[in-house]
């Protein structure tokens, strides 16, 4: 695959550097509202689904930046919309500026700047970056994935029995109560549930091992562009939005391969599909 620049190691460079850019910002923004500075917020599909200013300006920033250090590739922003380039082997970026905006709003410490570079509608490169504690997620394709220079391998769980699986739900409340039925049948079958709250992050979470799988409805390109990069890898089965109809159009799956199909077979049974 052509990558658009010969090689998908330059792009983690910019991915790298202008996420931890954004990043800086966004700690700077938090800092600033913990000390009561506030921040401005409005709702977007429903009223628990919010933006904040500072989801926006992060945005702005990686925007910015990659204007300058990849001037006229295509960019894609969970805030600013935007579509992928049309030439065959051309890049286009991929940004998630503040991923866990309810976490940020809360003070919760669990959010992320996420920035892919994607080639052909595939991910060949990609780093999420957490604001508050610094960690960096990153994976090229073929080369590997890595948080903050440890190279990540996913878990080798012995039976569906002790998998644990992350999730999160929509933010319309017919699907959440649909989704919530879903992950309660699925409880039976599974060691326990984590909702964290920040889809990139649960993704990354499965390539390190902290969780052994994860499995959502309505995640858009930007919740798993850079960290379902970052879980395939590290080893992990990983299907996206529209590529397994039994998971619902929308599903994305991602588990270790030892407990994959088991999993898959498990979630289909308990309704995933229907969703």
């Amino acid at each position: 695959m052509n990558d658009g620049s010969g090689d998908a190691h330059a792009l983690l460079t910019v991915a790298e550097q202008v996420a931890v850019e954004a990043a800086e910002f966004v700690a700077a923004e938090r800092a600033s509202m913990l000390d009561g500075a506030g921040v401005d917020v409005r709702s977007k599909t429903s009223r628990t689904d919010v933006v904040t200013a500072v989801d926006v300006a992060s945005e702005r920033l990686v925007r910015e930046r990659l204007a300058q250090l990849r001037p006229g590739e295509a960019v894609i922003g969970e805030e600013g919309g935007g579509t992928a380039g049309d030439a065959p082997g051309a890049v286009t970026w991929v940004i998630d500026p503040i991923d866990g905006t309810v976490n940020f709003l809360y003070g919760l410490p669990d959010f992320s700047v996420s920035l892919a570079a994607q080639v052909d509608g595939v991910s060949v490169a990609g780093v999420v970056v957490e604001p508050v504690s610094g960690r960096r997620w990153t994976a090229v394709r073929g080369g590997g994935a890595w948080l903050d220079g440890r190279r990540l391998a996913v878990s080798q769980p012995s039976g569906l029995d002790v998998t644990l699986v992350g999730t999160g739900f929509a933010y319309v409340a017919e699907r959440r109560r649909r989704q919530a039925a879903m992950v309660a049948s699925l409880l039976g079958h599974v060691r326990d549930i984590r909702r964290g709250g920040a889809a990139s992050l649960d993704l990354c979470h499965v390539a390190a091992g902290w969780l052994d799988a994860y499995a959502e409805h309505g995640l858009s390109r930007w919740d798993w562009a850079a960290g379902a990069l970052v879980a395939e890898e590290a080893g992990a089965v990983v299907s996206l939005p529209g590529q397994d109809p039994e998971l619902g159009a929308d599903g994305t799956f991602v588990a270790a391969p030892a407990i994959a199909e088991d999993l898959r077979a498990a979630v289909i049974e308990c309704g995933m599909g229907d969703i």
